[in-house]
């Protein structure tokens, strides 16, 4: 006899062990449901525990995905235990400046970080963080959606 499977507990999972928030479609595909009503609803009510727990952790939205994350005070003491991000210190301190100042101009980050960026830029597109669109000469310059659930920023 196959055991039942409590659907908001297999949502549950999957959300901790993904990398990466998960939208309505890809959690109905885990779950091998049809409604999507359903599964947003399942989803929220797993929000409101979480919310009502008022734990250590929480599940956020970011660009309708949803996404483990961790509460401050908590996050910041043990975010050491983390594996830090597999990007050079040079595009780090690019994708630092791209994230406070969205949509900047490609040539201008070459003014204040020098000929290196376009390598750096290189580096930041092929990983996902940023994105470029060709404007003029140049191209404008972007974070990505990876990036915020990646540092868990912009979200709602």
């Amino acid at each position: 006899m196959e055991e039942q499977i409590d659907y908001k507990k297999l949502i549950e999972a999957a959300l901790f062990m993904s990398p990466s928030a998960l939208g309505t479609q890809d959690l109905c595909n885990i779950t091998g449901m049809a409604s999507f009503g359903h599964v947003e609803e399942l989803v929220k009510k797993l929000v409101a525990e979480y919310k009502e727990r008022n734990g250590a952790m929480e599940i956020i939205e970011i660009d309708k995905k949803y996404m483990f994350s961790l509460r401050e005070p908590y996050a910041s003491r043990v975010s050491r235990f983390a594996s830090g991000p597999d990007i050079g210190k040079g595009s780090l301190r690019i994708l630092a400046y791209v994230s406070k100042n969205n949509n900047v101009m490609q040539s201008e980050l070459v003014k204040l970080f020098g000929e290196s960026t376009y390598e750096h830029m290189k580096e930041l597109v092929e990983k996902g963080f940023v994105e470029r669109k060709k404007q003029g000469r140049s191209r404008r310059i972007s974070v990505t959606n990876k990036f915020k659930e990646y540092f868990n920023v912009g979200v709602q």
